[in-house]
């Protein structure tokens, strides 16, 4: 195996793959959002990326499309092919018997079922394998499935909507347009690309969110909220589209049982984790969610939730959209007992991008 020089083409088609595996984003979980491109004399014989629920994997996608045009081909591949047997049989296995030549791969799977024994494999059946190429981009595109691995829980993204005075809300948690059309729908594709996407029973309260993606063609994320007592009202828009998007609402060990059996009545997949002093335990949370295939969490929460995540270093990404409007002194913070700097300046976090979407600004941060 080699880490060997590589060309522009070799970008190129690289890039490509990691555009593919882009479309798997919130559909692929348990599995990794994996793309692969097959190329044959500089021409793209196949492609593929990872289907909803997990299966088929990328690689054999792009084997199905380039069919006997993969013999002496190159596979580039955004994370290292599967090597043991799962539901099917390991992507290796079809590489080789596909006659690929080569195979150009992103990263090593961290996945101690793979790590490293795919990429062996191939070069033990005689193909060219390199390893390397895009590796910062694929440790980005694969961040969920590698905090999953690693840590045993999603990688988790914040999102927050401040106005230019740092405020979330009136006084009173009365809801407000903070930013405009342009921001929210971008908020909408990052729904979409999540897995799941998380709030607590006090934001189902105050704004009756729907937390779906809102656009057309494209999947929502399965719904959680934290609700340590089972308050969600029956009349809640989340309720409402329990059996069209999922909803899973995590209550505490001591919530009552009837309430629960309400919920499922209605299409609520209702779970229990472990409480300290009343308030549900957010490691807890994350794990049972890791466990249940989240590798990509969005938070979008009141800011006590939000707080809450922050002091427990439990955010590895952030999205921070703030507009030009004014609440006033009267309005609620963004951070429960915290100043809006303990996020953009923690030494945790570290900002990567900041953009303009018409008049409001998204400041991107990541775990340092």
């Amino acid at each position: 195996m080699s880490n060997s020089d590589h060309s522009a083409e070799d970008t190129r088609f690289m890039t490509l793959a990691f555009a593919l595996g882009r479309r798997g984003l919130g559909r692929a979980w348990p599995n990794p959002a994996v793309g692969a491109v097959i190329v044959k004399d500089g021409v793209v014989v196949g492609r593929g990326w990872t289907q909803p629920g997990g299966r088929p994997h990328a690689e054999t996608e792009a084997l199905r499309r380039a069919g006997s045009a993969a013999g002496r081909a190159t596979l580039y591949v955004t994370l290292e092919p599967c090597s043991h047997h799962g539901k099917t049989g390991p992507c290796v296995d079809a590489i080789v018997a596909a006659g690929v030549a080569r195979v150009v791969s992103a990263l090593v799977d961290p996945n101690p079922e793979v790590a490293g024994a795919g990429h062996w494999r191939l070069a033990e059946a005689g193909v060219v394998v390199e390893v390397g190429l895009g590796a910062a981009e694929a440790r980005r595109a694969h961040a969920g499935h590698i905090r999953r691995v690693a840590a045993g829980r999603p990688q988790v993204m914040l999102k927050l909507a401040v106005s230019a005075d740092g405020k979330v809300a009136r006084s009173g948690r009365r809801p407000v347009e903070i930013t405009g059309e342009a921001a929210r729908s971008r908020v909408y594709l990052m729904r979409s690309r999540s897995d799941a996407v998380l709030t607590g029973i006090g934001t189902v309260l105050a704004d009756d969110p729907m937390l779906t993606s809102r656009l057309p063609g494209i999947s929502s994320p399965a719904r959680v909220v934290l609700d340590s007592t089972l308050r969600l009202p029956l009349a809640s828009k989340l309720l409402r589209t329990a059996r069209q998007v999922p909803l899973w609402v995590i209550t505490g060990e001591a919530a009552a049982s009837a309430c629960q059996q309400t919920l499922a009545a209605h299409g609520v997949d209702v779970l229990r984790a472990a409480t300290t002093d009343g308030k549900l335990d957010l490691g807890n949370v994350l794990t049972l969610l890791a466990r249940r295939g989240i590798t990509r969490l969005m938070v979008e929460s009141g800011p006590i939730l939000a707080a809450a995540l922050l002091h427990a270093d439990l955010i590895d990404e952030a999205a921070l959209f703030r507009s030009r409007s004014i609440i006033g002194p009267d309005g609620i913070e963004a951070l429960d007992g915290l100043p809006l700097s303990a996020l953009t300046q923690s030494p945790r976090l570290k900002m990567v991008d900041t953009e303009m979407i018409e008049a409001d600004t998204l400041e991107k941060f990541e775990r340092a």
